[in-house]
C-alpha cells in the first residue's frame, strides 16, 4: 500500500487508551500515525519514538494546523472533549472522540453540528459497537434467536484506589462511575431495546460531587434494564441478554468480549470471536470506511445514536444530582 492510501492519524491526549489505541493502529496496514500532542512537549517526544511517529506537538492547535493529519483521535479528560472536537472539526480534521462525547447533552449536540457545518466525520468511539461478538450478537436477537428480549442485565464495576488520585475521582475533569463507565451499560440496553420510556436511578456519591456507584433501571413497553456501574467494588462483568426464547451471555469483561454462550431449548453453545489486538482496531477500520466512502457519520455508530445514549446519561445526571 502505498503512503499517500494510508489514513493519517493524530492523537490527543497521550494517557493508558491513547497508548493501547496506538498500539492497535500499528496492525492496520492503511493506518499511519503521523503525529501526536500533549501539553507537555516531553510526553509527546516519547510517545512518538515509542510508536515510530515522526511528529510530536506540545499543543493541540499544532496537531490541528498539520495538514498531513486526516483524523484525530480524541483521548483527553472528558470535560474537554466537546470544545476540541469542535476546534479539530472546524480545522477540516475528521474526529475519533473518546466516549463519552461530553459531559452535557447540549455540548454532544453542539459536536454534531459542527460535523454538519464542515462536512468532515464525526464518530464517539464506542468500540464495543464494533467489535465481532458485538456485531454477530444483534444480529442474532435481530434475528429473533432468543424470541422478544425481556431482560437486559449489565454491570461494569472495578475497585478504583481513591488515594492513588487521577481523574477518577476529580469532579473538574468529569470523574466519577456514570460517565467513565456508566455509559457502557446503557450503550447496551440501547443498542438492544432503544431509548426506554422511564429511567429510575440511585447513586452512592461521594463527598466530592461525583458518584461512586450508580444503579439503573430502565423501562421500556415489554422489557427491563438492570444496570450498574462503580468504581468502589469489582465485579464479575457479564452482561446477560433474556428472551422469551433463550438467553445470550457474554463473556467477561462484556464490553470487549472474545465470545458469547447461547442458552436455548435446554442446550447451551459457545461461540469464540477474538478481536484483532486489544479491540480498539474495529473502530479504526470503521473510522477509514467511512472516510473513504465520504460519510460524515457511521451507519454503525451514528450522529443520532450518540446523541440517545447522551440524552439518556443526561437523564441519569439529573437524576443522581451530578453537576459537572
Amino acid at each position: 500500500m502505498t503512503n499517500k492510501d494510508r489514513i493519517k492519524w493524530g492523537i490527543i491526549g497521550l494517557g493508558n487508551i491513547a497508548n493501547q489505541f496506538a498500539i492497535d493502529l500499528l496492525l492496520l496496514d492503511d493506518a499511519e500515525l503521523t503525529a501526536v500532542a500533549s501539553r507537555n512537549r516531553n510526553k509527546a517526544t516519547e510517545f512518538a519514538q515509542k510508536y515510530n511517529c515522526t511528529k510530536a506537538y506540545d499543543s493541540y492547535e499544532a496537531l490541528f494546523e498539520d495538514d498531513q493529519v486526516d483524523i484525530v483521535y480524541i483521548a483527553t479528560p472528558h470535560n474537554s472533549h466537546a470544545e476540541l472536537a469542535i476546534k479539530a472539526l472546524e480545522s477540516g480534521k475528521h474526529v475519533l472522540c473518546e466516549k463519552p462525547m461530553a459531559l452535557s447533552y447540549q455540548d454532544a449536540v453542539r459536536m454534531v453540528e459542527a460535523s454538519k457545518k464542515h462536512n468532515r466525520f464525526f464518530m464517539e468511539a464506542f468500540w464495543t459497537r464494533f467489535i465481532p461478538t458485538v456485531q454477530e450478537v444483534l444480529e442474532k436477537v435481530n434475528q429473533g434467536v432468543i424470541g422478544d428480549i425481556k431482560a437486559v442485565q449489565a454491570d461494569f464495576a472495578f475497585y478504583a484506589n481513591e488515594a492513588a488520585g487521577g481523574r477518577l475521582f476529580d469532579k473538574n475533569l468529569g470523574g466519577g462511575a456514570l460517565f467513565d463507565i456508566g455509559v457502557y451499560p446503557l450503550f447496551l440496553s440501547y443498542v438492544l431495546l432503544g431509548l426506554p420510556k422511564e429511567i429510575t436511578a440511585k447513586s452512592l456519591n461521594h463527598k466530592n460531587g461525583i458518584d461512586l456507584q450508580t444503579s439503573m433501571l430502565l423501562q421500556y413497553e415489554n422489557a427491563q434494564s438492570l444496570l450498574q456501574a462503580s468504581i468502589v467494588y469489582d465485579a464479575d462483568m457479564k452482561a446477560t441478554i433474556s428472551g422469551n426464547k433463550g438467553r445470550i451471555e457474554l463473556y467477561s469483561p462484556w464490553y470487549v468480549a472474545d465470545g458469547y454462550t447461547l442458552f436455548k431449548n435446554e442446550k447451551e453453545e459457545t461461540f469464540s470471536l477474538p478481536n484483532l489486538g486489544k479491540g480498539y482496531t474495529h473502530e479504526a477500520i470503521e473510522c477509514h470506511n467511512c472516510i473513504k466512502n465520504n460519510q460524515i457519520e457511521s451507519k454503525l455508530w451514528s450522529h443520532q445514536n450518540s446523541l440517545d445514549l447522551s440524552r439518556m446519561v443526561e437523564e441519569v445526571k439529573q437524576q443522581i444530582r451530578l453537576d459537572f
